[in-house]
């Protein structure tokens, strides 16, 4: 399967994902400025123009929280998610939602040659309640879902690496700091982060 990626972007999540799955990856470098892949028109293969896309034998799949469920759902022992009609699949589902919609999209909003300081406030403002809930949620558990590594960990991670890039101070939320070190030790974390170029 081919996973079309920016270095460090949200697509950096299932390629981790993948890794930790034990599916082979195969990168398709994406320039989104150009929307180009392999000299060619990145929107004949995600007409939205930016990443991730994941080509599967069944076609290619767009959205995050989409092919992160398809990539758990490909290696059930992988422990990546809760199998079918599981309540706790239900409740990653909720996290991976949250984290799209209200950390993803807020911290997001950082890269945006517009942003000016009374917009960055706000957006600093609301992100910082929705980092206050999922730190209340991780409390002591290593992971997000519990004892268990999830692709919802993935994410997360993923999106907290843009908080430097963007400015962002983590240093309220020391519990977030912790995980975002612990999710970064990891071996297949490492893997993703080498193979796109993020660190040597």
């Amino acid at each position: 399967m081919n996973l079309y990626y920016s270095p460090g972007a949200c697509s950096l999540a299932p390629h981790i994902a993948m890794r930790e799955a034990g599916i082979p990856v195969g990168l398709k470098k994406v320039d989104l400025k150009a929307k180009q892949v392999d000299g060619g028109d990145y929107k004949q293969v995600n007409g939205k123009g930016y990443v991730p896309a994941l080509e599967t034998p069944e076609g290619v799949l767009t959205e995050c929280p989409v092919i992160l469920q398809y990539i758990a759902d490909r290696n059930p022992g992988s422990g990546l998610s809760a199998e079918a009609g599981d309540q706790a699949r239900l409740k990653m589902a909720e996290m991976l939602s949250f984290i799209t919609s209200e950390i993803h999209k807020g911290m997001g909003n950082f890269f945006n040659p517009a942003m000016n300081d009374g917009w960055r406030q706000a957006v600093t403002d609301r992100l910082g309640l929705r980092l206050d809930w999922v730190a209340k949620q991780l409390g002591a558990k290593p992971y997000l879902m519990g004892e268990q590594f999830s692709v919802a960990d993935a994410y997360l991670f993923t999106i907290l690496n843009w908080a430097a890039p963007s400015k962002f101070d983590l240093s309220k939320w020391p519990t977030l700091q912790e995980y975002h070190k612990r999710v970064a030790a990891r071996p297949k974390v490492q893997e993703a982060l080498k193979a796109e170029g993020l660190v040597k």
